[in-house]
């Protein structure tokens, strides 16, 4: 029989997920609290579930792919778990930070199902493409079992050990780097304008240097053009940063240029872009 897979969460990340998976010949039930964002992939052999309870019947993987620990705590209730096969995995792969994936895999302890810190690295067009990061702590012993399931969606899969957490603090450390680098990014473009300096001239004079990167390139235009089609959205890019300021603290350890990053990514939430592309904290800095 064909393993089976539950897919909860088919927005942006979880789409392109539950597509790799189908393509690599696996059974895939998919839930999503706005049905018609689940929906489209019925075409492409997915079943789409009117619960999530329905979607994990008897799946040997469960898959989250929704914003926060609160929300998965809530679409998992009293019954998900327990809906899988009897030797059902949990596959998180939400970034829902340290104190999050405690209370998720405290969950899955409760409920007696094995539980894998898996938060992937990448935006949409690595998800579609099948090219996700995927860094993984969880039982050793489960680990030649996931791995097709990982392969599936990612081009690469770090596994760190077996404790649930390590994944999840490796992820902060990853998601600080690039909020970091988008907002210096955003001030640069947003001080070249105000210098009366062609920000094209930046991105020109770094390009295929050592201070380059695809990344700056591709969000620098779009700071530039003032359009942000979304790949990764603002508003979850600053939950992200709460997560690593949560994180941050609790080692009393001061974060000046994360907290910043915070403030500008208010300010665009403010300012009506939460629902564009992380590359509008621009709209962020440019209001400050």
């Amino acid at each position: 029989m064909a393993t089976r897979i539950a897919v909860l969460g088919t927005g942006i990340m979880g789409a392109a997920m539950a597509r790799n998976l189908l393509k690599a010949g696996f059974e895939v039930g998919v839930w999503n609290r706005t049905r018609e964002k689940a929906e489209p992939l019925s075409e492409e052999g997915a079943m789409v579930a009117a619960s999530p309870e329905e979607a994990a019947e008897g799946a040997d993987f469960l898959i989250t792919m929704l914003p926060t620990a609160e929300v998965i705590e809530e679409v998992l209730g009293d019954g998900v778990l327990g809906a899988l096969a009897r030797d059902g995995v949990w596959l998180q792969t939400s970034t829902v930070g340290v104190s999050g994936c405690g209370k998720l895999a405290e969950l899955a302890k409760r409920a007696g199902v094995s539980y894998v810190d898996a938060p992937v690295l990448g935006t949409k067009q690595p998800a579609e493409r099948g090219e996700l990061v995927v860094i993984v702590s969880g039982p050793e012993e489960l680990k030649e079992r996931c791995a097709p399931v990982f392969d599936a969606v990612g081009r690469r899969t770090l596994w760190l050990g077996p404790e649930a957490g390590e994944a999840s603090r490796l992820k902060l450390v990853a998601n600080n780097w690039i909020d970091g680098l988008l907002g210096a990014l955003a001030e640069t473009i947003a001080l070249a304008r105000a210098l009366g300096v062609d920000p094209e001239g930046f991105l020109n004079i770094i390009d295929g240097g050592q201070m380059d990167s695809p990344y700056a390139q591709m969000k620098g235009r779009m700071m530039i053009k003032g359009e942000y089609p979304v790949s990764f959205p603002l508003e979850l890019a600053r939950k992200d940063v709460g997560l690593i300021l949560e994180a941050a603290a609790g080692g009393a350890l001061g974060m000046p240029v994360s907290e910043a990053v915070a403030s500008h990514f208010d300010r665009a939430i403010e300012s009506g872009h939460g629902q564009e592309d992380m590359a509008a904290i621009y709209e962020g800095v440019q209001s400050s």
